[in-house]
């Protein structure tokens, strides 16, 4: 790939001194020109398999073409591959995944800032985790960084530094090896708040975060249609989750869990507080919703998937519905069965607050759902029996 990357800027800045002047800034400095440039050479990269890891930054002398297709060098003055514009560079370095960023900003100080910065970093962010972490996993992160400050600082610590423990954790660390940087300069290189360490703290495996878990435990039947929190741990092998459920004191495991599975918390609500409903006024029958459930009040309450339905004394019929102007909500929970405990339930719009019993359990608060997207992922998650 060494060879290709001077093909290819040796060509460029040897047509660029061929053309005339007008034509080779038209055709040299326009995003169009740089936009396609990056695009092939991503796909050459992506096509033969390589990475930056083996990329040097030298300084590239310009070539000439000869009675082939081949390209010598020539011995006239240098031009580094970092001469190049700021747009063409920030184009290509956006299109290289995680593991080419990683290896590539260990050839030097300048691609160094550049591929660890947080513009470089956020759509990758976004892209693999943004559906499952939230304002608790954030937390979570920033209280973990200022309990490792100290192993972590500047010259506070033999093990490297947060970007030389991540890099020996990363599934690419085989990649990975910075040449012209050495492992002394690479300590405490990464801010509290890079984006970069947090992802690959991530991958990593090591850094447990909150999230929350639907039809916890595989499926049983105690828990479908439901969402707990759980603290989890990403599996980069097997591409899975690995969560924990504290109950009683005791972590309760859970393996091989799919990205399909895991939610970032929809409202920070701690397990064991309950939610403040604040949509009591705009139920009406047909609206979604989800609503705290706990056992005991030993236990953290979970997310419960259901519906509003309609009122023993209402006619059902859309024109005349008297069930919104009624202090009493029905709440429907149709996986189970009709004649099952735990089909219908009714909640005072007013003044709900907690309440049940050691044998039916303690109902909390309620959150209406408005996102077709929750109630589409609600509905993939339907049990293929009713439940009694």
């Amino acid at each position: 790939m060494l060879f290709f990357l001077i093909s290819c800027f040796s060509f460029i800045f040897v047509v660029k001194s061929l053309l005339p002047i007008k034509l080779t800034k038209m055709r040299l400095l326009s995003p169009f020109f740089w936009v396609e440039l990056s695009k092939s050479l991503v796909c050459y990269i992506r096509k033969r398999g390589l990475v930056f890891g083996v990329f040097e930054a030298t300084y590239l002398s310009p070539v000439r073409k000869i009675h082939t297709v081949e390209f010598v060098r020539v011995e006239d003055e240098g031009i580094s591959v970092l001469d190049l514009p700021d747009l063409a560079l920030d184009m290509i370095l956006d299109r290289l995944s995680p593991a080419d960023l990683c290896s590539l900003a260990g050839v030097c100080r300048e691609l160094r800032g550049k591929c660890r910065s947080n513009h470089m970093w956020e759509k990758h962010m976004k892209s693999k985790w943004g559906r499952v972490i939230g304002n608790a996993a954030l937390v979570k992160w920033h209280e973990h960084m200022a309990l490792n400050k100290r192993r972590f600082s500047l010259g506070g610590s033999n093990n490297g530094g947060i970007i030389w423990n991540i890099f020996s954790l990363w599934p690419f660390s085989s990649l990975i090896r910075p040449k012209l940087i050495g492992r002394s300069e690479l300590k405490g290189s990464l801010p509290p708040d890079s984006i970069m360490g947090w992802y690959l703290s991530l991958e990593s495996g090591k850094f447990w975060f909150p999230a929350q878990v639907y039809n916890r435990e595989n499926g049983h039947d105690g828990f479908v249609l439901s969402c707990y929190d759980a603290e989890l741990s990403y599996n980069s092998k097997s591409d899975t989750f690995q969560a924990r459920y504290t109950l009683h004191g005791r972590k309760t495991v859970e393996e091989n869990i799919s990205w399909s599975r895991i939610r970032a918390p929809p409202v920070d609500n701690p397990a064991y507080e309950l939610h403040v409903s604040d949509c009591l006024d705009d139920l009406k029958p047909g609206d979604h919703l989800e609503i705290q459930w706990r056992r005991n009040r030993e236990y953290p309450y979970g997310w419960w998937y259901g519906v509003v339905g309609h009122l023993d004394s209402c006619t059902r019929n859309e024109y005349h519905c008297i069930c919104h102007d009624s202090d009493t909500v029905t709440l429907e929970f149709n996986q189970y069965a009709p004649d099952s405990r735990w089909r219908r339930m009714n909640v005072n719009r007013k003044n709900h607050r907690e309440e049940g019993n050691e044998g039916d359990g303690f109902y909390g608060g309620i959150r209406k759902i408005y996102s077709e997207e929750e109630i589409t992922i609600w509905k993939s998650l339907w049990p293929t029996k009713v439940l009694n």
